[in-house]
């Protein structure tokens, strides 16, 4: 396998495939053209198919006056022995040709990008200034400083790019700088992490898809036209995590952070569906604030949606199972739709989720009064409605769910509309359970608690069992009865009001005529008294 050189360059890096048992590089000086071999000796330095190994090529006295591992190298062993000496050089190819390119006196130019390879190639060869002034490692470390510190966007390129670098970087300290300073910022002005979300209750269904549970503030910067910054979605999990928990602990506004998590779930969890990682759905969950409110319930059920599809730990989707608890009546019916792992069970919805939900929901709800109670039921009530269309679906998991739906709605006005209609759908498409097995199910329904309309659909449904349907008439003919009777006990009543209303007015009348005879016998009285003094 044959390398040309660069021209001029003290080394180059090149890719080399496990198969390749030598090297043949060829040198071009100022005289002539020299060939030199080197033989790889593989041992145990990588178990990859490939790696990167370095060439010497020449003129390493050059190199050596800015490298004090370098120096040392050349003293004890020959220049062929150097690329096996170095092979756990921090290097890529581009970064390790800067170095080089400084080696020889040219200019380099540090980026964002970088800076914080070359220090680490830097600090890995001993370019210090105790070996030689104004050397990389300071020029680096006072770039790194000045211009990267400072700025929030900068820091976050830095650190990404410090990845394949990540033990050389955390010792010289770069990585927990740039961590620092981001947690830092965030304190100052939490909107370098995005615009809080808008929390939609369950009543907005203006919007479609998984977008419906973010939308930022619209609170327009007029004058701040250099406001979008870059965002922290970029980093991996292994710097994500920590700063962020490290923002929770020093007290940044949840709901900002709450925007920064929700967009880094959106873009590495959401959008990549089947080829996202649970360990990061996990270590979501792990960041995720337990405060209710703080993320809208859409949000919390596609996560455990995703935790589910992706096997993550027992751990996190309890975890995410008593947040949604919290505030299950902020959720809408799609919400619901939990799909169990696949090939794993008969249903096709994860309804044991939902039974430990609502449980959580009511152990924990501390609501003013009932109506967080009826919001839940109903959302049960057209859930079930919509998976009783399953043919896989349990009675035992129907009734399950319909008596926690029940036992809620104890001592309120609600009507049970929505769970006969979900009675009456799993019946319908249930066409094989036994006369016996239907009246378990429909033991459920309270027809007390039916509004008249589907009382009267109930009494010409021949999908129920005879039992229920004179049970329908039964109470519709005791309420009509009822009716009936308030009717004639209120026209009873009017009689009578109407009755004491004209006694008043005659007892009004002769006591108006009492006072008028007594007026008008004082009146002659007087006149008399008058006539006789005249």
């Amino acid at each position: 396998m044959v390398f040309p050189s660069s021209p001029g360059m003290t080394f180059k890096m090149v890719q080399v495939f496990a198969h390749e048992t030598e090297v043949q590089i060829v040198t071009r000086s100022p005289v002539s053209y020299t060939w030199s071999t080197i033989h790889i000796g593989w041992g145990k330095i990588l178990p990859q198919t490939t790696f990167f190994i370095l060439i010497y090529i020449g003129y390493a006295e050059l190199a050596a006056t800015k490298s004090a591992k370098l120096s040392k190298l050349l003293k004890e062993y020959t220049q062929n022995d150097l690329s096996r000496l170095l092979y756990d050089i921090p290097a890529d190819p581009e970064s390790f040709e800067l170095v080089g390119r400084f080696c020889h006196g040219y200019d380099i130019k540090l980026s964002n990008e970088n800076v914080v390879r070359v220090a680490c190639i830097a600090h890995y060869l001993g370019m210090t200034e105790s070996h030689c002034p104004n050397n990389l490692l300071n020029k680096a470390l006072n770039f790194f400083g000045h211009q990267i510190l400072p700025n929030w966007q900068s820091c976050i390129k830095a650190l990404k790019s410090a990845e394949n670098v990540l033990e050389q970087s955390v010792n010289l300290g770069l990585v927990d700088a740039c961590m620092e300073t981001i947690v830092t910022k965030a304190q100052e002005d939490p909107r370098l992490l995005g615009e809080p979300i808008k929390n939609l209750s369950s009543d907005d269904d203006d919007s479609d898809g998984k977008e419906k549970f973010y939308r930022p503030n619209t609170r327009r910067r007029l004058f701040d036209l250099e406001w979008k910054s870059e965002d922290l979605t970029v980093l991996s999990l292994r710097f994500y995590e920590p700063i962020i928990r490290e923002m929770i602990q020093r007290k940044v506004p949840l709901e900002y952070v709450a925007a920064s998590l929700y967009q880094y779930a959106k873009k590495w969890v959401f959008e990549k569906e089947e080829n996202g990682e649970k360990e990061i759905v996990e270590s979501l969950e792990r960041l995720i604030p337990h405060q209710k409110g703080i993320f809208p319930c859409s949000f919390l059920f596609e996560t455990q949606k995703s935790a589910v599809s992706l096997g993550a730990s027992t751990e996190c989707k309890n975890g995410l199972e008593i947040r949604i608890g919290k505030q299950l009546d902020q959720a809408n019916v799609k919400d619901l739709f939990i799909p169990t792992q696949l090939y794993t069970e008969d249903e096709q919805y994860d309804t044991e989720s939902i039974r430990r939900i609502l449980k959580n929901f009511y152990s924990n709800y501390t609501g003013p009064d009932a109506s967080g109670f009826i919001k839940v039921a109903e959302l049960v009530d057209n859930f079930l409605a919509e998976v009783a269309s399953d043919i896989d679906l349990k009675m035992s998991t129907f009734i399950s769910l319909a008596d926690m739906s029940i036992a809620v709605s104890e001592g309120t006005d609600r009507t049970l509309d929505g769970l006969y209609r979900a009675v009456d759908i799993y019946l319908d498409k249930h066409r094989h359970l036994t006369e016996s097995e239907r009246e378990k199910l429909c033991r459920v329904l309270d027809c007390n608690k039916m509004s008249v309309e589907a009382r009267e659909h109930a009494a010409q449904n021949e999908r129920l069992p005879l039992r229920v349907v004179v049970q329908v008439l039964f109470i519709g003919q005791l309420q009509l009865r009822d009716n009936i009777t308030k009717e004639v006990q209120g026209s009873d009543d009017w009689l009578l009001k109407l009755e004491e209303e004209e006694e008043d007015e005659e007892e009004t009348r002769a006591e108006m005529e009492k006072m008028g005879s007594k007026y008008y016998e004082t009146l002659l009285l007087t006149t008399s008294r008058n006539y006789r003094t005249v």
